[in-house]
C-alpha cells in the first residue's frame, strides 16, 4: 500500500519562489567589484533570476546546457544560481584560483556554452577564451559602462543589458517543471593529482542538502539571522548557503572580492551580521585585524569553520575574547558538501570548557541523511570507540555516485560507500575526527602521527602565523615529521623554542624532528595547504 500524499518535484526554483513570497523585503546586500554597496531584496532577486532564464531561452540553450560562472559572492552571481538551474540548465561554477590552463580544460570538459564573469577576471578571460572551444557567449557581470572598448572578447554582452531585454517576458514567466533528478549544478574537484573531476548535483540532492543544513543541530540559520558567506560561491556552491539562506529567509551580505580582515569586519558591523562561514585562513586575517586595532564584534555570534580543522587557539580566542561560538563542519565537493556538523549533546552541557572544547574540536556528528563508517586496509569496518582509526567512507542522497562523464570509473564499494580519502576515528556518540588525509598521515616506526595534531599545537605558539607538518623519509623510522613555519611579522623565534613548546602537549616520539622557517605555505585553490608541494620542496632534506 502506497501513501496518499501529493508528489511535487523538489526543484531549486521552489526556493526562490518561496523567498520572494514569504521574505519579499528581506535584504540581499552586496559589496560589488565596482567598490560600492548594492542593496536588493528577495522579490527583486527572484524577478531578475526569471530574466536570466528568459535570456537563456532567447539564446536557444537546450535543457541541461552548461552555463559557467567565474565570479565572486554577489547578487548577480546569486541570480544566476536560480536563473540557470531554475530554467533547467546546469550552473557550472569555476574556481578562479585554478591555473588558467586548468580552467580552460574544465570549461571544455564541461562543454560550457555560456561564461558569465566579474570584471575582475577580464584579463583571465582574455587568456583562456582562445582555448575554450565550446563557449558561444560571454556575459560580463556589470552594466555597459563598465566594459572597456578594447575588451577583445568576441560575443561579449554586459549582464544588465542582457537581462533587461527580457523584462516583458519575465513578467509572465513560470518556472518549468521537470524530473527532480535532473542535473542542477556542476563543480569540479581541485585536482591536486591529475585532472579535476566533475561532480554533478541534482535538484533533488540540492534541496535535501539544504533542508538537512537548516536543522538546528546542523548549520541551523533562520529568518532572524544576517548571514555573510565568506566561503566562495565558486567553491562547492558556497557550502550550500545560497540555497539555505533564501529557504529560511535570512538576510544576506555578500562580500565580493574583498576578503581581508578589515573589509569583512566593516561589513559585519555595518550590516549587523550574526552568522558567517569560511575557512580558517580568512578568520586568521579577521582576528589579526581586530587584535591590532582593539576591535570588538557587536552582533556576530556564530561561525562555521570548514575546509580544514580549526586550530584550538582560534576557537579559544573567538570564544573568550569575542564571544563568538565556533562550529566545526566537514564535507567535500563529492558530498555537496555537508557531511558532519559539530554541536554538543545534552550530556556535555554541564561539563567545563576544556571538556566541551575536546568534543567541539572534532569534526562533528553525521547529519541525518549521511551514513559513515571507517574501515581498515582490507575494508573491514572498525569499532566506533574513538580510538580505532581507518579510512572514512560515506553514502547518502547528496553524495556522488560517479564522476561526470564517468571519469575515475567505479568509485563506490559494494555497499554504495564512497571513499573520502580521509583517515578518521568515530566515537560512541558518533563524533568523527579527521586524523589526517590518507596521503598526509605520517607513518613512523609502525605508528601513525597525525599532522593535524602537530599543526594545532604549533599555531598556538604566539610567534607562529601558520604551520604545516609533513612526513619525510627517514633511514630508521620510515618517516619522521618536520614542521614548516611562517612566523608572525616582526617576531623572532628559534626552532628550538618551537620544539620546546611541544613538551607535555604530545608524546615525545610525535614531536617533530625539525622546524623549517618558510616565507609562505602553499595553498590550493580552496585554501587548503598543499602538502604535496611542501614534500617536493623538501625532497632533498637529510635528517641529522
Amino acid at each position: 500500500m502506497f501513501g496518499l500524499m501529493q508528489e511535487r518535484a523538489l526543484l531549486i526554483s521552489n526556493i526562490i519562489d518561496f523567498a520572494a513570497l514569504y521574505h519579499a523585503d528581506t535584504e540581499v546586500v552586496s559589496r560589488r567589484v565596482e567598490g560600492d554597496i548594492h542593496r536588493a531584496n528577495y522579490a527583486q532577486i527572484a524577478t531578475r533570476a526569471k530574466q536570466v532564464a528568459c535570456a537563456l531561452d532567447a539564446w536557444g540553450l537546450a535543457p541541461s546546457a552548461r552555463v559557467a560562472t567565474l565570479a565572486w559572492n554577489g547578487y548577480r552571481h546569486f541570480e544566476l544560481y536560480y536563473g540557470v538551474s531554475g530554467s533547467g540548465r546546469v550552473l557550472h561554477t569555476i574556481n578562479p584560483r585554478l591555473h588558467p590552463d586548468q580552467m580552460a580544460w574544465i570549461a571544455n570538459h564541461a562543454e560550457d556554452e555560456v561564461l558569465c564573469f566579474d570584471m575582475t577576471f577580464l584579463p583571465l578571460i582574455k587568456a583562456i577564451a582562445p582555448k575554450c572551444s565550446t563557449i558561444k557567449h560571454y556575459v560580463a557581470l556589470c552594466d555597459a559602462n563598465a566594459i572597456p572598448a578594447d575588451h577583445g572578447i568576441a560575443n561579449l554582452i554586459d549582464y544588465e543589458s542582457w537581462i533587461a531585454a527580457q523584462s516583458a517576458e519575465a513578467a509572465g514567466y513560470r518556472w518549468p517543471t521537470f524530473d527532480e533528478n535532473l542535473a542542477s549544478s556542476l563543480c569540479y574537484t581541485s585536482g591536486t593529482t591529475g585532472n579535476p573531476k566533475g561532480v554533478l548535483y541534482s535538484h533533488r540532492s540540492t534541496l535535501l542538502h539544504a533542508m538537512a543544513s537548516a536543522a538546528v543541530d546542523s548549520i541551523g540559520i533562520s529568518g532572524k539571522d544576517c548571514v555573510l558567506p565568506v566561503v566562495p560561491m565558486f567553491h562547492v556552491n558556497a557550502w550550500g548557503l545560497p540555497y539555505l539562506m533564501p529557504m529560511v529567509g535570512a538576510k544576506i551580505v555578500f562580500p565580493g572580492a574583498a576578503l581581508d580582515g578589515k573589509s569583512i569586519y566593516e561589513l559585519f558591523e555595518a550590516e549587523k551580521v550574526t552568522f558567517s562561514a569560511g575557512v580558517p585562513t580568512v578568520w586568521q586575517m579577521l582576528l589579526a585585524h581586530m587584535d591590532a586595532n582593539n576591535l570588538r564584534l557587536s552582533t556576530m555570534r556564530r561561525t562555521t569553520i570548514g575546509g580544514s580543522a580549526c586550530p584550538p587557539a582560534m576557537m579559544d580566542k573567538f570564544r573568550d575574547v569575542y564571544n563568538v561560538k565556533v562550529d566545526h563542519a566537514w564535507g567535500m565537493t563529492e558530498m555537496s558538501p555537508l557531511g558532519t556538523y559539530g554541536n554538543l549533546k545534552v550530556k556535555h552541557l554541564a561539563q567545563d570548557w576544556p571538556a566541551q572544547r575536546a568534543v567541539l574540536l572534532k569534526q562533528g556528528r553525521a547529519v541525518f541523511g549521511v551514513d559513515m563508517k571507517i574501515v581498515d586496509d582490507a575494508g573491514v569496518e572498525q569499532p566506533r570507540d574513538g580510538k580505532a582509526y581507518g579510512d572514512l567512507m560515506v553514502r547518502g542522497p547528496w553524495i556522488v555516485s560517479e564522476y561526470f562523464k564517468g571519469d575515475g570509473g567505479r568509485i563506490l564499494d559494494s555497499e554504495g560507500y564512497f571513499a573520502t580519502g580521509d583517515v578518521a576515528t568515530l566515537d560512541p556518540d558518533g563524533y568523527m575526527q579527521i586524523t589526517d588525509r590518507s596521503k598526509d598521515v605520517i607513518k613512523s616506526g609502525g605508528e601513525w602521527i597525525s599532522s593535524i595534531d602537530i599543526e594545532n599545537i604549533a599555531v598556538a605558539h604566539p610567534a607562529v602565523a601558520m604551520a604545516a607538518c609533513i612526513g619525510l623519509p627517514h633511514p630508521k623510522w620510515d618517516e619522521r615529521p618536520i614542521l614548516c613555519v611562517v612566523k608572525k611579522p616582526n617576531v623572532e623565534v628559534t626552532a628550538a623554542a618551537i620544539l620546546a613548546f611541544y613538551d607535555g602537549k604530545t608524546a615525545k616520539w610525535q614531536i617533530p624532528d625539525d622546524v623549517q622557517f618558510v616565507e609562505a605555505i602553499p595553498l590550493g585553490a580552496t585554501g587548503k595547504i598543499q602538502k604535496n608541494k611542501l614534500r617536493e620542496q623538501f625532497k632533498d632534506y637529510k635528517f641529522e
